[in-house]
């Protein structure tokens, strides 16, 4: 199954590892340098145009190495499509 997250983009629901909240964990020091390092080394990219909500951190299955995608959608919307909940950002 895969989890859709905006603009086109899904990942595997069994690669992913984490959701996290955009404005709530890059006030932290150590998610700022982890972000800032993965985007040095091109593993960052975007599924949105607008300023972000959440971000995905996921395992790519072809490279091995772990990819950080960033969302316009919610953590409790993104949350809900994993859990089968509906689109509205409900927990399922």
């Amino acid at each position: 199954m895969y989890l859709h997250i905006g603009s086109k983009q899904n990942i595997r629901r069994r690669d992913i590892i984490g959701i996290f909240d955009a404005d709530r964990t890059t006030t932290s020091s150590i998610t700022r340098k982890y972000l800032a390092a993965s985007e040095r080394r091109g593993l960052v990219s975007s599924a949105v145009e607008e300023i972000p909500k959440s971000f995905v951190l996921y395992r790519d299955r072809a490279s091995k190495k772990y990819r950080i995608v960033f969302s316009q959608l919610s953590t409790a919307a993104l949350y809900g499509r994993m859990s089968g909940g509906e689109d509205d950002g409900t927990m399922g």
